[in-house]
């Protein structure tokens, strides 16, 4: 593995550095959405709901005291400024949730763009190595020209590597935001049209 990865030339350098940004990323999202899903309490979303239709608010706050869930952080939210503004108040938690949800996403585009760039450019250096080779040495020595095609060969393989193997979780990890920016919307809309109509029972 050494011997390719010297074959490749300085430009497989900052290509190493890419795969390891990218992996690290990777690992930090898995280990992200994984305890987001350990957190997940739908049952108690729908009690949340439910209270909200009696106007219990009180049972609202007891249950949801220690709960980690989202979508509960949102709707609790909206519920604690209700008098308010509860949709404001809502946005607002929502936008911050999605904000960790989208955290290193740029860092993780940014290497998909890159690394296939590098590879390209290595490419270009191996080339550029491969003439200068040849004018010197001669088509005598075609030992000394394909030394420069491998570099070129081989960085531009490493960058298309990284890049595709990175955009596959890449667009896991967007479709998991977008979906749950979906269930946002749908529970926030829900406690809403709740509210309202507890409101208008009221008056």
């Amino acid at each position: 593995m050494w011997h390719i990865f010297d074959k490749g030339g300085p430009v497989m350098y900052p290509l190493l550095v890419c795969s390891i940004i990218a992996l690290s990323v990777v690992i930090e999202r898995t280990i992200f959405w994984f305890r987001l899903g350990l957190r997940s309490q739908p049952s108690l979303v729908d009690d949340v709901l439910e209270h909200s239709r009696q106007g219990d608010w009180e049972s609202i706050k007891n249950k949801t005291a220690h709960a980690k869930d989202y979508i509960i952080k949102i709707l609790v939210s909206g519920i604690l400024h209700r008098e308010f503004s509860m949709i404001k108040a809502m946005e607002a938690a929502a936008a911050d949730e999605i904000k960790h949800m989208r955290r290193f996403m740029g860092v993780l585009d940014t290497m998909i763009t890159v690394a296939p760039l590098l590879g390209i450019f290595g490419t270009v250096l191996g080339i550029i190595s491969s003439f200068e080779a040849l004018g010197s040495a001669g088509i005598e020595h075609p030992q000394e020209v394909t030394i420069g095609i491998a570099q070129a060969l081989i960085t531009t393989a490493a960058g298309l590597g990284i890049a595709i193997l990175s955009v596959f979780p890449y667009n896991y990890f967007n479709a998991r935001v977008e979906n749950a920016a979906v269930q946002i919307e749908k529970y926030a809309t829900s406690l809403e049209i709740v509210y309202e109509k507890l409101t208008q029972s009221e008056c």
